[in-house]
């Protein structure tokens, strides 16, 4: 599905909105912004900015520290983060539940995980990459041509943001 990410008429110079005339899928989106250097998280949170009911600066800061697996832990993906971040603005609630209404939430958290596995076997981004490392350095490696080549991340984020774009159609928006 094409979409326009920010309202019509704005002159918004935020990065997610340069990309309206573009007319990309969410999924071209999402791969779009980690070829520009967002992290894995914040690629996926800024596909779907216009769905959100916060500005885009507050969202990429929410999301920064979910890129390399959690700050280059290399555990839970960070685009997987990133779909739960925006399920949880949509779907989440906003008190302290203990019953039915977190359940439901959670329950739809682990379809979204579960949709993923089944695409990529595992959550986990170690494991995805093929790392024996379980925490890594915290400098990120340079993004140059090379980098793109040997890590699978763009397509698992493009991958991501489909399945978050179908979970999304498939339960609306609030």
């Amino acid at each position: 599905m094409k979409y326009s990410r920010c309202s019509m008429g704005t002159m918004d110079r935020t990065p997610g909105c340069r990309d309206r005339e573009k007319n990309m899928t969410r999924r071209e989106a999402a791969m779009a912004n980690f070829k520009k250097g967002y992290n894995c998280s914040q690629s996926i949170v800024l596909a779907f900015a216009d769905l959100l009911p916060a500005d885009e600066k507050m969202l990429m800061k929410m999301a920064s520290s979910f890129g390399g697996g959690m700050g280059r832990l290399r555990e839970v993906c960070g685009s997987v983060s990133g779909m739960f971040m925006v399920a949880g603005l949509l779907y989440g609630y906003d008190g302290p539940e203990t019953g039915q209404v977190k359940a439901e939430h959670y329950a739809g958290i682990q379809e979204l995980a579960h949709r993923f596995e089944e695409k990529h076997g595992t959550i986990i981004c170690r494991e995805m990459l093929g790392l024996s490392v379980h925490h890594d350095v915290p400098t990120p490696e340079a993004r140059t041509e090379a980098y793109y080549k040997k890590r699978p991340c763009a397509e698992i984020i493009g991958d991501a943001a489909e399945i978050l774009e179908q979970y999304i159609e498939e339960r609306g928006t609030k």
